[in-house]
């Protein structure tokens, strides 16, 4: 089974996906994960991808699908995956649907001033990229992460400025990949609530129980 997520960063599609992806026994494919592992690398697709995403733009499909068609033929994938970030345009979908048969398209319903708050509220670790929420999830120590020590910090894709572009940009494309998973009959509506957690794990539930159902 594949699924992909939908949703305006933000919106709660990492932990929601992590958790289904646990749930239903199905590897979770990040795009973030994927491209943060491409900056840490350094690989010539990452260096590509940061000059866009520091400026909170789309990275282009072609880089974008290099990457995932690569992580797609791994061996964690051949049971289905869930998709996290992508696809994010009409294109994309498209070369996403001469690799797999997605099954489901979750998109996850946010306000987006909810989401401006929540992202500039967040902070990453420069040691592992463990990622907390200074409101809702913090370290147990200010600016230090649980997990390895690290320095926390804002990274600049998610300073308020920047956020607000992302949204813009993601508002531009999102209508036109919505319609067309819609049209394939596989599209399924979340309207997600205030709370981080209690939203993620609200949205599993009920898909859960869809997919249970049908």
């Amino acid at each position: 089974m594949y699924i992909v997520l939908l949703g305006a960063p933000g919106s709660g599609k990492g932990t929601a996906g992590k958790v289904l992806a646990e749930d239903l026994k199905l590897a979770h494919i990040s795009t973030g994960d994927i491209f943060r592992e491409n900056l840490k690398n350094e690989t010539e697709l990452g260096k590509e991808a940061k000059v866009y995403m520091d400026k909170g733009e789309l990275v282009p499909d072609e880089v974008t699908i290099k990457m995932i068609e690569k992580r797609l033929q791994e061996d964690d994938v051949k049971n289905g995956a869930i998709l996290d970030g992508f696809p994010r345009t009409k294109a994309q979908a498209e070369s996403l649907s001469n690799m797999i048969k997605v099954d489901m398209a979750l998109n996850i319903d946010v306000d987006f001033d909810e989401i401006v708050s929540r992202i500039a509220n967040r902070r990453s670790c420069r040691g592992c990229s463990e990622i907390y929420n200074v409101v809702f999830s913090p370290s147990k120590v200010e600016g230090v992460c649980d997990k390895c020590g690290g320095e926390l910090y804002q990274r600049e894709d998610q300073k308020p400025e920047v956020v607000e572009n992302r949204l813009k940009v993601y508002s531009e494309s999102a209508q036109e990949l919505i319609n067309y998973y819609e049209k394939e009959g596989i599209l399924y509506n979340a309207k997600a609530g205030d709370k981080v957690g209690k939203t993620s794990y609200d949205v599993v539930k009920e898909v859960e129980e869809y997919l249970k159902n049908n």
